[in-house]
């Protein structure tokens, strides 16, 4: 028997179904209120669901986060950045020859032609990375317009590879203009995470060191960011693609969304954190100061606003972020720093009683910093790791069918009045 919720509008009963989850929350289907002239009111959308979706599911009370049924620890533990992508493109994991077949065809696509280069040349080394980010992929729209069918899966596949295989070069090239030097081309041998720590690090005829411990580290960051259900970034993706645009402008829009300092932004936060208290010496003046209701100073990187009890792609970077500084026995200041709130944040009754726990974006901030990224990088790459679930998602949507994107709202402005002529006025 079909669930249903009842409610009373002026004495009037309105059945509305309720839609049965797999897992989690089950959903009240409000699309009958307009037509008794209402509408739900959620800012934020927090009580809302927008589509229904097979890619990716979050239970924030469990620490449970599951790419097409499979939980991050595992995929995190045994598999790879290109492997996650391959399932979350393909809704399974591919066997040995299909994964073979997709890493040629990433590897295949990963260059950038000279000619499509030149857009850098508008930007200067001032330029933060993320504007340089959006603008080239949403250019990649002119090199794929022409003849391009949303709804010829095939043409979405292209589009998903291209993506994903174009990501980190174009990430790797922000970098380069960033610091002046010449873009490296990626290379054939080269897993996706070397590549991209090549393409950022090497020269031209010199590849860059990279150790097995800074690629693992590299790609579990990809792993743990390549989705995260309909968040805001996400969200945007799939509003702008209900219009039926380009893949690549609404993948632009994505990114433009995850720039925001409480997206995307939050792990450069950890970093203008731990530059702010600066040295351990006053790690005790500004606990208290995050402790004092009264004063603006926050913890960035501590606790989250889905996870509720901990981040289950926090406790599988931390002994990845371990395994890099140990391996590069850094001396930096404000990696003291780190390590010593990391403790107090696990050893202290105020933070475990709120569960203020180090997150995803404290690891990732502080390996980042390690391996010698800037700060201004960081969304770029929380950019690169995500690209595999935004392009998912506009695929499910396009492939299940959907509306157009319209949300309504609760008008609070003046009634209807009448113009008067400026000389009345």
């Amino acid at each position: 028997m079909t669930q249903k919720v009842q409610i009373i509008i002026d004495g009037k009963t309105i059945d509305l179904p309720v839609l049965k989850a797999s897992l989690g929350r089950n959903v009240i289907d409000v699309r009958e209120l307009i037509r008794e002239g209402m509408f739900t009111y959620d800012p934020g959308f927090l009580s809302t669901a927008s589509c229904d979706s097979s890619v990716t599911y979050i239970d924030g009370e469990a620490g449970i986060l599951l790419y097409r049924g499979y939980p991050i620890e595992q995929l995190a533990a045994d598999s790879s950045h290109l492997e996650v992508c391959y399932l979350l493109l393909n809704g399974e994991l591919p066997s040995a020859s299909e994964f073979a077949k997709f890493k040629q065809e990433i590897n295949n696509r990963m260059p950038i032609e000279e000619d499509f280069q030149h857009i850098f040349d508008g930007f200067n080394k001032q330029s933060h990375p993320m504007s340089m980010t959006c603008a080239a992929v949403a250019a990649l729209a002119s090199c794929y317009h022409e003849g391009f069918d949303i709804y010829d899966k095939d043409h979405r596949r292209e589009a998903a590879l291209n993506l994903i295989a174009k990501i980190p070069t174009i990430a790797a090239m922000t970098y380069k203009k960033s610091i002046g030097e010449d873009f490296i081309q990626p290379e054939e041998g080269l897993s996706y995470a070397e590549n991209f720590l090549n393409m950022c690090f090497g020269t031209k005829g010199k590849m860059a060191n990279v150790s097995p411990t800074l690629a693992e580290a590299m790609d579990k960051i990809f792993i743990l960011h390549a989705d995260h259900e309909q968040n805001a970034s996400t969200s945007t993706v799939r509003l702008a693609g209900s219009t039926e645009t380009n893949p690549y402008a609404a993948i632009a829009a994505g990114i433009a969304a995850l720039w925001g300092p409480s997206h995307g932004g939050a792990n450069e936060a950890v970093l203008d954190m731990l530059t702010e208290i600066g040295h351990e010496s006053r790690i005790e003046e500004y606990v208290a100061k995050a402790k004092n209701p009264n004063d603006p100073f926050r913890l960035m990187g501590f606790g989250h606003r889905v996870y509720k009890n901990f981040d289950p792609r926090a406790t599988v970077m931390q002994e990845s972020c371990h395994a890099v500084l140990n391996e590069l026995g850094l001396a930096d200041p404000l990696l003291k720093v780190a390590q010593e709130l990391e403790t107090i944040a696990r050893e202290q009754d105020y933070f475990i009683e709120r569960k203020l726990y180090p997150n995803v974006d404290f690891y990732s901030g502080i390996t980042f910093k390690a391996v010698g990224i800037p700060v201004k990088m960081f969304t770029v790459l929380f950019t690169l790791g995500r690209m595999p679930g935004w392009i998912t998602h506009w695929d499910e949507m396009l492939t299940n069918g959907f509306k157009i994107g319209r949300p309504r709202q609760l008008y609070l402005g003046p009634t209807a009045r009448d113009y008067i002529t400026i000389n009345k006025r």
